[in-house]
């Protein structure tokens, strides 16, 4: 059997959400320059303005749609905007969320939902409506970013911790009923990811991971063009952990 040329992404119709910045802007980035039309669902305008123009600086397309993940009404006006533009929706990366560490004696149910409606109730409602438009293609990728938090903690993360060990768990629950339709979904699980001064990193920081370096952002956007690969459909309903084997690697103090 001949392997099939993987990355064919020329003219496909990539939703990012979160994509104005940190690994979010690495994945829209990467789908960009490698000929589709990313569509960039954030609350951000100005960091998205600033990804839109270093997609176009690479010759890419990129467009924005303000999104606020958890309004259920945005999240409809994403899904509706971006196929009445393109008329198809192949690719959707679930990667927007918020991140508000505060103690389980302080925090308010208002904080609770804000962060679990963000984060997780977003992966539902993005995946189904992002779905129904990819089915009457009969194709259509999906993938979930979550968080080796969903795994392991620091104190004062429940609220996020729930929200990314509840995105694990509804990745394969979605794979399995998208599967009628060939719509594959599957999960990213990052670890330690740099998104501001990488050079301000300490040699400590390094050596907790077995890959000897802390992550970058186009480690997560890498990993996205290999499991929304039309030839690696093979590849369905899983969690796939990239963090330089630092869940993976004892520490003695």
């Amino acid at each position: 059997m001949v392997l099939k040329k993987l990355l064919n992404y020329k003219d496909k119709v990539v939703i990012v959400t979160g994509g104005a910045r940190g690994i979010g802007r690495a994945i829209a980035m990467a789908y960009a320059a490698e000929g589709a039309s990313v569509i960039i669902g954030d609350i951000d305008s100005f960091s998205a303005g600033e990804t839109l123009r270093l997609i176009e600086e690479n010759g890419g397309a990129g467009y924005f749609i303000e999104t606020d993940l958890s309004i259920p009404d945005h999240i409809v006006n994403l899904i509706f905007e971006t196929e009445k533009r393109f008329s198809s929706i192949e690719i959707l990366i679930n990667n927007g969320g918020v991140y508000a560490p505060k103690s389980p004696y302080d925090l308010s149910v208002d904080e609770w939902d804000r962060i679990i409606n963000t984060n997780l109730r977003s992966v539902f409602l993005c995946s189904r409506e992002a779905a129904k438009v990819m089915r009457k293609n009969k194709k259509g990728s999906i993938v979930n970013i979550a968080s080796t938090r969903a795994f392991m903690s620091e104190p004062a993360t429940e609220a996020y911790a729930a929200s990314k060990g509840g995105i694990v768990a509804i990745t394969h629950a979605l794979a399995a009923s998208f599967a009628s339709d060939n719509i594959q979904v599957n999960c990213i699980s990052p670890g330690w990811i740099e998104t501001g001064d990488y050079n301000s990193l300490s040699k400590r920081d390094h050596k907790q991971h077995l890959s000897g370096r802390v992550g970058f952002p186009e480690d997560i956007a890498r990993a996205c063009l290999y499991l929304t690969d039309e030839n690696n459909n093979f590849v369905n309903g899983t969690n796939l952990i990239i963090d330089g084997g630092m869940t993976r690697k004892m520490i003695y103090e």
